[in-house]
């Protein structure tokens, strides 16, 4: 049985394989000298933990956001210039932030 390779050179004799390999970019983050501020919160009855702080673009806090809210598979939102994530997971949230290259402060409980 050919390979796939040789599948595809029958079906596109003509064709030049370039074999540069697709490399996808993390986007940076701009990694403040203040501490991100991680504090935790009852709103409506339900447990929240809130990061603010931050002094980069919106932009980049929105990426956070999204970063945190997949690595814990939670809900969250972005609003005011603060991260706001449904339940109380300060500790993994700040293990996270430290191992990318913040600063981080616990405020309250």
């Amino acid at each position: 049985m050919n390979s796939l390779e040789d599948q595809l050179k029958n079906l596109f004799p003509d064709h030049e394989p370039n074999d540069i390999p697709v490399k996808q970019e993390e986007p940076t983050i701009w990694i403040q000298n203040d501490p991100l501020i991680c504090k935790y919160e009852k709103r409506k009855g339900k447990p929240t933990t809130i990061i603010e702080g931050y002094t980069g673009t919106d932009s980049d806090f929105k990426v956070l956001a999204k970063e945190i809210k997949q690595l814990l598979s939670v809900g969250g939102s972005f609003k005011n210039e603060q991260i706001i994530i449904q339940g109380d997971y300060r500790d993994k949230i700040m293990q996270f932030l430290k191992e990318k290259g913040f600063k981080v402060k616990r405020v309250g409980g």
